[in-house]
């Protein structure tokens, strides 16, 4: 059994497209909470081709296992 390294996929409408300010946070997509990379990866990529026509919402991966644990920095 591998460690647990909690990662969180979260995305939407960006006010801009080089910014990562979300355009209104009561829409944010969080699509959810991952206990490792790879399957955290795999949703991100789901939702990241579903809205690649749309430039202004984006998806990001969260390494929650680093906020938790920052002295470790394990990825």
């Amino acid at each position: 059994m591998s460690k647990q390294l909690l990662h969180m996929v979260l995305g939407g409408r960006l006010i801009d497209a080089t910014s990562t300010e979300f355009e209104n946070l009561d829409e944010v997509d969080i699509v959810g909470v991952f206990p490792n990379y790879e399957t955290a990866h795999k949703a991100w990529q789901a939702k990241a081709y579903a809205t690649v026509d749309d430039a202004m919402t984006r998806y990001f991966i969260v390494h929650m296992h680093r906020l938790l644990d920052p002295e470790k920095g394990e990825h």
